[in-house]
């Protein structure tokens, strides 16, 4: 194979006071990208390529294409490079009451006029893990009510859920499973409420994170991904834990807001 031509020079990179290297890196290749030097579909050189080109180490210019793979510009494939990524609309996903942030995931999805929809599997009798177990306030291993969801927008997977009620609380009425029965798919608010249990606040605690390689398959993301994972836990008017979940969201294709009410005095 030839020699690679000799790299023209480019001008210093413009580093901000204390900033990273890499940071800089990814700010000049996010420009180029932005300005139609390489389109959608094309290949970027090869990180010893940009290492050269912007005179830095090939930890740096890797440290700055990783930056821009997390945001979405560029996509890596395995033995052939790096290459811009096609623009992915982000669908919104509210969370407040009144948007049905507290009943049925897929509301804000319909809300919004896109097709959406949802593939599930309960298990009931489910032993409660330790940490699952703690967020409901019951025994580990007491039974429970366990359903794993994928939600669909345009037929795209746009996010993962993991519950678990405590089966003492439903078992034997109509609304022991979640996704079937009179008041499937209507969330968790309604049905409860139904057998009496009135939910009165819930809790979210947001946390980015990678996608692990089972949820990279479901979501149909790349392994290592951008994700928001949300632990949320909803109580009765007596405090009572009446229903957890992990919610995972890809970054790639929803954006989170949280809106609040706000009370006039």
């Amino acid at each position: 194979m030839p020699p690679l031509p000799p790299v023209p020079p480019l001008p210093p990179l413009p580093l901000k006071p204390r900033e990273a290297p890499y940071l800089a890196v990814a700010d000049a290749l996010r420009a180029r990208i932005r300005g139609g030097e390489w389109r959608i579909g094309g290949r970027l050189p090869s990180r010893a390529r940009l290492a050269e080109e912007y005179g830095v180490g090939r930890n740096v210019a890797q440290r700055a294409v990783d930056r821009l793979i997390a945001e979405g510009l560029l996509e890596g494939r395995a033995g052939s490079g790096t290459y811009v990524r096609a623009p992915r609309e982000r669908l919104p996903m509210i969370r407040a009451r009144r948007h049905g942030g507290l009943g049925h995931p897929a509301t804000s999805v319909a809300e919004r006029g896109r097709a959406g929809a949802w593939d599930f599997h309960t298990r009931v009798r489910f032993p409660a893990p330790a940490a699952i177990a703690e967020r409901l306030a019951i025994a580990p291993g007491d039974p429970c009510v366990s359903t794993r969801c994928e939600f669909l927008a345009d037929g795209r997977p746009v996010q993962l859920s993991h519950s678990w009620e405590p089966l003492a609380i439903t078992d034997g009425t109509p609304i022991v499973l979640p996704e079937q029965g009179p008041l499937a798919g209507k969330g968790v608010v309604e049905r409860m409420r139904s057998i009496g249990v009135l939910v009165e606040t819930v809790a979210e605690l947001p946390r980015p994170a990678r996608a692990t390689r089972e949820q990279a398959h479901l979501l149909g993301i790349s392994l290592g991904d951008l994700v928001l994972r949300i632990e949320r836990t909803l109580y009765d008017d007596g405090g009572r834990p009446v229903e957890t979940a992990d919610i995972v969201v890809p970054d790639a294709r929803r954006e989170v807001l949280y809106e609040f009410a706000v009370e006039r005095g």
